[in-house]
């Protein structure tokens, strides 16, 4: 797959890994599924970005047509379907494809942002939990916020990577390729707090253990799943719906916050290591948006007098 479809289905998979814990084989399976589908829309001239509702019922009509079995066919209507709403939640597109409605939406599907205020909130709410369990807790999202790392990156982040209080990080993000990732100020003093009682996270026969958010757990670190389910506690004490917050969530505010601030779309691009800046642009849809509201409701001329 290549495009922003590609770069879709990308961010689809990381999301299922993440957020829903998929296994390797249903992985696998769904970036198989996703690649056929791909093929099929290429002959259209087509990808999966931009396929119409007749493009991708096309498809499902050639499944039929192709000898695969029933169960093979309906898994991949179905890994379609899941993506496609997946594109539709992330506010990618403003229709489902894969689903034929009797009317358009209207107005555009905005992807999940935290505000600033509610980043604080979040914050905040995630180091009142109790003792080393907050410190961890609010590190992880200090980082997240302050770095753009995906999940997998902030729960694989080394002891060594952060022992020597750096301004940046070194990250290999996707494809084994290496960037920099900014460490501001609360994220670093909050990795100062968190160190001194990371000790207490470490399983006892593992003094050496290599990871920055060590657990007892039997992968000797924090899993993703877990920290998805923190997130989500910390949100419901910070006031704020669950169902908008994740992991991924804190990466759409750490570029969406940048872009508003007045960042260069290709400097976000390089933080956030995309390989294709049709992607970052999503984000500028997002902070357009936002400014065009706060135009609409702050400015002067537009208050009714």
């Amino acid at each position: 797959m290549s495009g922003q479809g590609g770069s879709w289905a990308e961010a689809f998979l990381e999301m299922m890994s993440v957020e829903r814990a998929a296994a390797k084989n249903t992985l696998t399976a769904y970036d198989r599924d996703l690649t056929d589908a791909s093929g099929f829309l290429a002959g259209r001239d087509r990808d999966l970005s931009d396929a119409s509702a007749e493009d991708v019922e096309a498809y499902f009509t050639a499944l039929g047509a192709r000898g695969l079995s029933p169960a093979t066919a309906a898994r991949r209507r179905a890994a379609v379907r899941q993506f496609y709403r997946f594109v539709l939640g992330e506010g990618w597109r403003a229709d489902d494809p894969s689903r034929r409605v009797e009317a358009p939406r209207k107005g555009r599907s905005l992807p999940k942002v935290l505000s600033r205020a509610e980043v604080d909130r979040l914050i905040a709410a995630a180091g009142a939990k109790d003792g080393a369990q907050g410190l961890r807790l609010a590190c992880m999202v200090e980082l997240a916020y302050a770095s753009g790392l995906r999940i997998s990156e902030l729960t694989g982040l080394t002891l060594a990577a952060l022992a020597r209080d750096p301004a940046y990080l070194i990250v290999k993000g996707k494809g084994g390729k290496e960037r920099l990732a900014p460490l501001n100020d609360a994220a670093r003093i909050a990795v100062k707090a968190y160190l001194e009682v990371r000790p207490g996270f470490l399983p006892k026969a593992d003094k050496a253990n290599p990871w920055l958010f060590a657990s007892r757990g039997k992968e000797g670190r924090l899993t993703p799943r877990r920290f998805a389910q923190l997130l989500d506690e910390a949100a419901a004490d910070a006031g704020i719906d669950p169902a908008r917050v994740s992991p991924h969530v804190l990466r759409h505010a750490f570029a969406t916050h940048l872009l508003e601030g007045g960042a260069d779309l290709r400097v976000v691009q390089t933080l956030l290591g995309h390989a294709d800046i049709g992607t970052t642009q999503i984000y500028t849809h997002v902070a357009q948006d936002r400014l065009a509201e706060v135009v609409a409701s702050k400015h002067p001329l537009s208050r009714k007098r």
